[in-house]
């Protein structure tokens, strides 16, 4: 029972993966993100703007898309195994986003080196920070931060929970759960600032989503090291910037990913007024967009290629 698991977790997880490299996104129109944010905007509108109405949202929001999501697991299970699997690996390459991330900061990249006003609007869509003066320099740093910090939401820890709830129980369960983590990370990403309106119904959905990344934040670090010392970057100031700079960030999670990346690039990451990342002295141009975009595949890669060997090791073992 256990090894059928396992196989099916092998294929559902293999299948969310090509699914998002190879096509991307699933339409708006469908896609659960999309409809987390509705209601949680309708929730937040709805309800006064207090603590208490922040950890409603989180109850209500969590309840209702993980019970769809095992609802709609359950069903297609009962009626095909075949039909199952697609529908898992559709819902479960909804929960991270390979393509998108990359995609986007491509597009920066593209932008800068035709338009800096371009980049410059293009990197508003991106960033909470003011972009209308940002230098080269500026837009390239606020591009990597933005992919690196990234990793961690965006890729690293929809499939860390993904991995180690499946293992025991299975991917009916598993993909729920990761479900529950977007909802978690969707919530922080649009109530967790420290305006007027937000500081406090933002106040749990924020130290929600610092607590779920805490672990697979610091594990992406040691894998952007290791991706470095594979890429033949500067993996060993990766290393020493990552220690002496991780927490210099006001989250207790970003600065793991953006740190180990300004040490393998050998760059200084500048948020204005906020954080200075690492003490490197290489110029920031778009060409460092290109290798932290190499940094960051490597990373990903890396980290997916190890949860499969976990899955086929387990499924050996129990042969």
């Amino acid at each position: 029972m256990i090894y059928e698991s396992l196989i099916y977790s092998i294929s559902i997880l293999g299948l969310a993966v090509l699914i998002d490299l190879l096509i991307g996104e699933v339409p708006d129109k469908i896609h659960p993100v999309i409809y987390m944010g509705h209601f949680i905007s309708k929730l937040k509108n709805y309800l006064p703007a207090t603590k208490t109405s922040g950890l409603l949202i989180i109850l209500a929001t969590n309840f209702t898309f993980s019970i769809i999501t095992l609802i709609l697991l359950l069903i297609t299970a009962y009626l095909n195994n075949w039909l199952y699997v697609i529908i898992a690996s559709i819902i479960l390459s909804t929960t991270f986003s390979i393509n998108f991330l990359i995609k986007s900061v491509k597009d920066i990249q593209k932008d800068l080196n035709e338009d800096i006003d371009k980049a410059r609007q293009s990197m508003s869509y991106l960033v909470s920070r003011d972009t209308q003066e940002l230098t080269e320099s500026r837009i390239t740093s606020a591009a990597i931060e933005t992919l690196t910090e990234n990793i961690t939401d965006s890729i690293i820890s929809p499939l860390f929970y993904t991995t180690i709830i499946s293992i025991p129980f299975g991917m009916i369960i598993a993909i729920p759960c990761a479900v529950i983590y977007r909802v978690c990370n969707t919530m922080d990403a649009m109530l967790g600032y420290k305006t007027k309106e937000l500081i406090d119904v933002g106040c749990y959905p924020a130290k929600l989503d610092d607590i779920l990344n805490y672990i697979p934040a610091r594990i992406a670090g040691y894998y952007m090291i290791l991706s470095a010392y594979i890429l033949r970057y500067d993996y060993k100031q990766s290393y020493h910037v990552m220690k002496e700079f991780a927490l210099k960030t006001p989250s207790p999670n970003s600065g793991y990913t953006m740190s180990a990346a300004a040490g393998a690039l050998n760059i200084t990451l500048t948020k204005e007024g906020v954080y200075q990342l690492g003490y490197g002295t290489t110029e920031l141009t778009s060409d460092k967009i290109t290798e932290s975009i190499k940094l960051t595949k490597v990373t990903s890669i890396l980290f997916i290629v190890t949860i499969l060997l976990v899955y086929f090791i387990i499924a050996m073992l129990l042969l």
